[in-house]
């Protein structure tokens, strides 16, 4: 698939789903997707068939995060995606809402290699990359109660995560939960100090949701 090709699709996909995307981040999602589907082809970066899946994988690597960046506070700056694999949410979170200092968290090395080319080739320079487990990173007294906003896309979300990755986000920051169909008792009741926000629909064609929720000041509601 050509470059005008992958444009093309993000930029229909991005009207399908409501967005108006500007040209300079359709063109750089372009690089970001075609850098993806090369590394994708000698190690295992995503599932997705990126010349064989197009539209859904358009859909959730690209116009989720993009969906998603609408809701980002105007204030928010210091950001950490967990668990970043091939990069998305994060990279292109990161493109849509440029204003966000990311840090990408991803235990395997050969991925995180991949995050640090595509923040080189995508001139992200305020955005890092950390080759750990986040756990991990709640002992640096730079990050404990220092971030704006935390994102994380997972199949299951258990309230020790939570409770774990509300220890990053200072007091009115908020956690990003890119979820699919249907409800979980975390989402609706997620535990203190973290508080339900919102939920926002990102993508229609895969019934995916965004769910906010946000950091309680101690002695607030």
């Amino acid at each position: 698939m050509s470059a005008r090709e992958v444009r093309d699709r993000i930029q229909r996909r991005a009207r399908r789903a409501g967005l108006d995307l500007d040209p300079t981040v359709v063109e750089r999602f372009e690089r970001y997707y075609s850098l993806l589907a090369k590394w994708n082809e000698k190690i295992n970066l995503t599932a997705f068939r990126l010349d064989e899946d197009g539209d859904h994988a358009v859909d959730r690597l690209l116009i989720e995060p993009a969906a998603a960046a609408r809701h980002v506070a105007g204030t928010a700056r210091l950001a950490m995606d967990v668990g970043s694999g091939g990069g998305s949410p994060a990279i292109p979170l990161a493109i849509a809402a440029p204003a966000l200092r990311m840090r990408l968290v991803e235990i395997k090395t050969r991925k995180a290699v991949f995050l640090r080319e595509a923040l080189r080739a995508l001139e992200l320079d305020a955005a890092v990359v950390e080759t750990a487990r986040f756990e991990e990173l709640l002992a640096r007294p730079d990050l404990h109660e220092g971030l704006d906003l935390v994102t994380i896309r997972a199949v299951r979300v258990e309230q020790r995560t939570l409770l774990a990755l509300q220890a990053f986000l200072r007091p009115g920051g908020e956690l990003f939960l890119f979820r699919g169909p249907g409800n979980s008792d975390l989402e609706a009741s997620p535990p203190p100090p973290l508080a339900w926000q919102a939920s926002y629909p990102l993508v229609e064609s895969l019934r995916s949701k965004l769910v906010v929720l946000r950091k309680i000041a101690v002695g607030r509601k």
